[in-house]
């Protein structure tokens, strides 16, 4: 593969994958309209509790995330009567971000395959910590990043609401090689943007 990064990092280059950094804004567009308020606080505790129990699937994503209680406790969570450890409630938040996630992949993917695709921003990785003899050329537009049309988000979408970071690298690594030889520089960046 052409001008692929390997040994990232080595000589000072900063920067993280870029398809983490793609899931990272999907994760932002999944919780959209979602419930803001803090699960530390009564009113965001209440509104995760009632999301979901109103489902099986929901209880479901409870049990994945570790969520072992008796009934009469959920009860009692859902009524104010009691409060859950710090550690029930990374998990109520947990499961509330991955039942969300699972939820708002299909309305998303059809967002972001709307319209011909969706049109991605990669800033290139930081190389202000590598030696000049050490540094790579990287071709840029005018602006300091490259643009990317992805206009099949299948994979993509498929990969990151498994919580599948090899499959999400791999399907969006795919995508990058559109950009030409010099995709592998894309690899790695400082940050990715796209909205739907």
């Amino acid at each position: 593969m052409p001008e692929r990064t390997y040994n990232f990092g080595l000589y000072g280059a900063q920067g993280r994958k870029s398809a983490l950094l793609a899931g990272e804004v999907l994760d932002r567009l999944a919780l959209e309209g979602g419930i803001r308020s803090p699960v530390t606080t009564r009113r965001g505790l209440h509104a995760r509790l009632n999301y979901l129990t109103n489902s099986p699937a929901g209880y479901q994503a409870m049990r994945d995330a570790g969520i072992t209680v008796a009934r009469g406790t959920l009860r009692r969570w859902l009524r104010h009567r009691q409060t859950p450890t710090r550690e029930n409630l990374a998990r109520i938040d947990a499961a509330y971000r991955a039942y969300r996630r699972r939820n708002v992949s299909r309305h998303l993917l059809q967002r972001l395959n709307a319209r011909g695709g969706t049109r991605v921003e990669i800033q290139p990785l930081d190389q202000s910590a590598v030696a000049d003899p050490r540094k790579r050329v990287i071709a840029t537009d005018v602006a300091g990043f490259r643009r990317l049309r992805i206009r099949r988000w299948d994979r993509i979408v498929q990969a990151w609401t498994a919580r599948d970071d090899e499959a999400l690298a791999d399907a969006w690594d795919d995508e990058l090689s559109d950009l030409g030889s010099q995709w592998g520089q894309y690899e790695y960046a400082t940050s990715v943007g796209f909205s739907a």
